[in-house]
């Protein structure tokens, strides 16, 4: 019986974000990134920054996944899901879907579980805590 295991549920919490962000940077690879590009020179941004998609929805996660530094994998989420809040989703911080819903819980999920992993780290099963 497992009573209690720190480090598993610091893995499954570190894959699960990892995982789902994933199908996000997904998207951005097959369907490129021209929507984000555009959303930056709306806002006042230099195009370049788009690019940081593919930091925060593709390598951060597979950092997480892995567990190689997850603290600085999980402020690039953070950072992501901020920047799709300021970007995208300004207007709906204050909003409730038609089901319910908090119109940002998704990108807030990120950011709250994002922080735990910062102040949990990695725990043993991860690439950062292995011993040759």
């Amino acid at each position: 019986m497992i009573t209690q295991n720190e480090d598993l549920g610091k893995f499954i919490l570190s894959f699960t974000v990892g995982f789902l962000m994933l199908f996000h940077g997904y998207a951005k690879l097959t369907h490129g990134i021209g929507f984000i590009e555009a959303m930056m020179v709306k806002n006042g941004f230099p195009t370049f920054m788009a690019y940081g998609a593919y930091l925060g929805e593709i390598i951060a996660p597979l950092m997480l996944i892995i567990g190689f530094r997850v603290k600085i994998a999980s402020v690039l989420i953070i950072a992501t899901m901020i920047g799709a809040i300021v970007m995208v989703h300004a207007g709906d911080v204050f909003a409730v879907t038609k089901h319910g819903a908090w119109a940002i819980e998704l990108q807030m999920f990120y950011i709250l579980a994002c922080l735990a992993i910062f102040f949990q780290g990695a725990g043993k099963y991860s690439i950062d805590e292995l011993r040759v």
